[in-house]
């Protein structure tokens, strides 16, 4: 009798055995690390930006270190591209056409010219991350502004390159080269997955520039372009993230 009562009393202790060694999941919290980005953004033009080109789009990347704090440190650069141009670009090789509309090549015949926007914004910003969810500290609401370089131009290409009224140094005085300093702001969310698997970003993104031609001569208008410009972009952009952790945010322990 006294051993069955032995055996009851170790089958009864031992069954609470599992549930002290399993493992217990560690509160979330806030962590500092770096990470890398990769991003697409459509966007409106407006200011002077407005009159030369419509909808454009931008694809890039950043490198970003977040502090535990939230605080953010973003150096980025985006590269800027389109197709819609606006009467002031689509016009500007109107003063070598002929009457029909067409430029004549080297050979006689009708070039082929093709007429779009490109550019850049190269830049640095400071943010900060307000969490929202309670179960993961390193996402939220996040707001940023700094500044950079935004730079765009009429790009030409010509097919065959065979029109020399565009093609070397006559084509900057056609293309509109325009650049300078450019304050930007962002406004969105950003997550990251517990298991790092899923990390985005998503939000409206701002950019107003202070810039002016960079040719000393444009055919238009026979002379330089001493306009001092405000040329607006704003739009939404998204972008994933590859964040660098240096350890996993949610470590498991066991007693």
């Amino acid at each position: 009798m006294p051993k069955l009562v032995f055996v009851i009393i170790t089958c009864f202790l031992t069954a609470g055995l599992p549930l002290t060694a399993r493992l217990q999941e560690k509160k979330p919290e806030a962590k500092s690390f770096p990470m890398f980005t990769a991003s697409y953004s459509l966007q409106m033009p407006g200011g002077d930006m407005k009159t030369r080109f419509g909808i454009n789009s931008t694809i890039g990347g950043s490198f970003i270190y977040k502090h535990k704090t939230g605080l953010l440190f973003d150096l980025s650069s985006h590269y800027l591209f389109g197709t819609a141009l606006k009467e002031e670009a689509s016009s500007i090789l109107d003063g070598i056409k002929d009457s029909d509309g067409h430029i004549i090549n080297e050979h006689g015949e009708f070039a082929k010219v093709v007429l779009s926007e490109r550019g850049f914004f190269a830049g640095a910003r400071l943010g900060y991350v307000i969490p929202v969810l309670k179960d993961n500290p390193n996402s939220g609401i996040i707001i940023s502004g700094g500044g950079g370089l935004l730079q765009h131009k009429i790009r030409i290409e010509n097919d065959g390159n065979n029109a020399p009224q565009i093609l070397h140094d006559y084509k900057k005085g056609y293309d509109k080269l325009t650049n300078g300093f450019c304050l930007t702001e962002f406004v969105g969310f950003v997550y990251f997955g517990k298991q790092h698997l899923v990390n985005f970003y998503a939000g409206f993104e701002f950019y107003q520039g202070f810039t002016q031609s960079r040719r000393s001569y444009d055919f238009n208008l026979m002379g330089p372009d001493l306009q001092k410009r405000r040329d607006y972009l704003s739009g939404f952009k998204v972008g994933w993230i590859i964040p660098v952790y240096q350890r996993a945010p949610d470590p498991f322990y066991t007693n």
